[in-house]
């Protein structure tokens, strides 16, 4: 699935593309997404694209009567495209522009979401459940102590609660906490304000640290057969285990937690 960073770049990479151009035209071949495409998205025909914003992993592509919102899922993937380029199996929205390109969805599990709120307004509450972003000053340590108080969940289940915080998936979540020296099987509320001052800078840094690696790494956006995934950096724990630790050379382990790999280092890492 793609994790936050993806989805950020992917913004950044379509949005210089359908900014300020109008919709001619909404194709869905498939509404049988993980919601249906409501037929409401036509409303968008003849609009302008204001504005493209991120919230979480959903993209919210603004125009003065509503916002769409899109969603990639597990296998979901966005490309501006000219707006003949034949269709390919799983191309199931096509947003066509005012400049003869469309942006095209392309999701093979169909787990990913095209929605559209009027007035803007989140009425099925997706948004409004969802906590801080984790680039944003809203997400402070206080805060993030105060959450994990008395909560006896793994601090990694912990950060990957979009209720406590959005954006922390699971290989940033493995790279943080292998940097903050904290077990991903710790429980949430035994951590110190100290380390959670650490964890939660760190947090920042890896989020920041990918997101400037995939501007320069992932594909062209407008590629025909640009499938955006994860970028290519070095990965200190993720993907990593049985491996040497790079910082002290102790092998790597592996557990699951909620049928997702947690990969640490038993010697750099502690409760």
């Amino acid at each position: 699935m793609p994790e936050l960073p993806e989805v950020e770049v992917c913004r950044q990479g379509i949005t210089p593309h359908i900014i300020d151009q109008t919709v001619t035209k909404v194709i869905v071949r498939n509404a049988k997404l993980r919601w249906p495409i409501p037929d409401s998205v036509q409303t968008m025909v003849n609009s302008k694209v204001e504005s493209v914003e991120r919230r979480s992993k959903y993209l919210l592509i603004k125009f003065s009567p509503g916002t769409l919102v899109l969603h990639l899922g597990m296998s979901g993937t966005i490309r501006v495209i000219d707006a003949n380029t034949e269709v390919a199996k799983h191309d199931h929205f096509d947003l066509v522009l005012s400049n003869n390109k469309a942006l095209r969805l392309n999701d093979p599990r169909r787990f990913g979401a095209v929605l559209w709120f009027e007035q803007h307004i989140d009425e099925q509450g997706l948004l409004a459940k969802l906590g801080p972003e984790p680039l944003s000053d809203d997400l402070t340590s206080d805060y993030l102590f105060e959450k994990s108080r008395n909560r006896k969940v793994p601090i990694k289940t912990f950060l990957m609660n979009s209720h406590i915080v959005v954006g922390v998936g699971n290989i940033y979540a493995n790279e943080s906490l292998f940097k903050a020296g904290i077990l991903p099987t710790a429980l949430a509320g035994s951590i110190s304000k100290k380390r959670f001052n650490a964890l939660t800078d760190i947090i920042k840094e890896v989020l920041a640290a990918a997101i400037a690696q995939g501007g320069t790494t992932l594909k062209d956006f407008t590629q025909a057969d640009g499938r955006p995934g994860y970028f290519a950096q070095q990965l200190l724990v993720y993907g990593r285990a049985g491996k040497k630790c790079m910082v002290c050379e102790t092998i790597l382990e592996e557990v699951r937690q909620s049928n997702r790999s947690s990969v640490f280092c038993p010697t750099c890492q502690k409760k």
